[in-house]
Order: structure tokens, then C-alpha cells, then sequence
């Protein structure tokens, strides 16, 4: 058996890995699905400009997944973290998915996720240590 290297890879050689994952997830999504992959992000500033809170999220396929929704600590309890979460099910909506799915951790936010509908689907325990990794998902049709 021949030698096999492992080898860092620059961004670029990462980019290319990811290139080739979508490429082939292509040839098994419906020909309508397969060029959709947005990312929607967006963020409230205070009025120096400052970004006091933000979502990072990605259109794919027939959901949208959150990735991120952040509040400053000194700005939570205002209803931006709803007001992002409400834009990005808005244009998930608007965009026809069928459901929109994020994750948090114990220490983060999973009361503020069930409180809008979010549904468990299930639980990663001791990750990170001490704590508890949840998965949601809410159904928009």
C-alpha cells in the first residue's frame, strides 16, 4: 500500500473541497433546489454605528439554517434577537422553505428559541464539557 499524505490545507484547497461536496449533493437534489444556497445576514447597529447584534444564517436548498444570532450582552432584553429571527423566518418564508433549524448551547439561548416556536429535536450532552448542545428545528409550512 502506498503512502498517503495529509497535508494542511490553505483556504483555497478548502474552498475546493467545498466546491466538490456541493457538486455532488447537486446530482441528488431536484433540479429546482439545486442552485439554492444563499446566506442571509444581517445586523443592528446603535446610533454610533456600533453592531450590537447580528445574525449570520444560510439559505439551502428548502430550509434556512441560523448559524449565529448574537446580542450584546448590554443590549439583550431590547427584542433584537426576535427581530432578527423574525427577518431571517420572514425571507425564509418568502422564499418558500419548508422549515428553518439552528442550534445553541445550555449557557446560550434555548428558552428564547422555544419561546418562537422551536421545536428539540435532540440533545448533545457534555459538549461542551458540563454543558448541553441542543438542535431546533421550526416547520414553516
Amino acid at each position: 500500500m502506498s503512502e498517503i499524505n495529509i497535508n494542511p490545507s490553505t483556504s483555497e484547497d478548502s474552498e475546493y473541497v467545498r466546491q466538490q461536496l456541493i457538486a455532488y449533493n447537486a446530482t441528488h437534489v431536484s433540479e429546482e433546489l439545486r442552485h439554492r444556497y444563499e446566506e442571509l445576514n444581517f445586523n443592528i447597529k446603535n446610533e454610533t454605528g456600533e453592531i450590537v447584534a447580528g445574525v449570520l444564517s444560510t439559505l439551502c436548498w428548502n430550509w434556512l439554517e441560523v448559524d449565529i444570532l448574537w446580542v450584546d450582552s448590554e443590549q439583550r432584553d431590547r427584542g433584537y434577537g426576535s427581530q432578527l429571527l423574525l427577518e431571517v423566518e420572514r425571507i425564509a418564508r418568502e422564499k418558500s422553505c419548508d422549515f428553518v433549524m439552528l442550534n445553541t448551547f445550555s449557557y446560550q439561548a434555548p428558552e428564547f428559541y422555544k419561546k418562537h416556536g422551536y421545536q428539540l429535536i435532540t440533545t448533545i450532552e457534555n459538549a461542551p464539557t458540563g454543558h448541553s448542545h441542543y438542535y431546533f428545528k421550526k416547520d414553516l409550512t
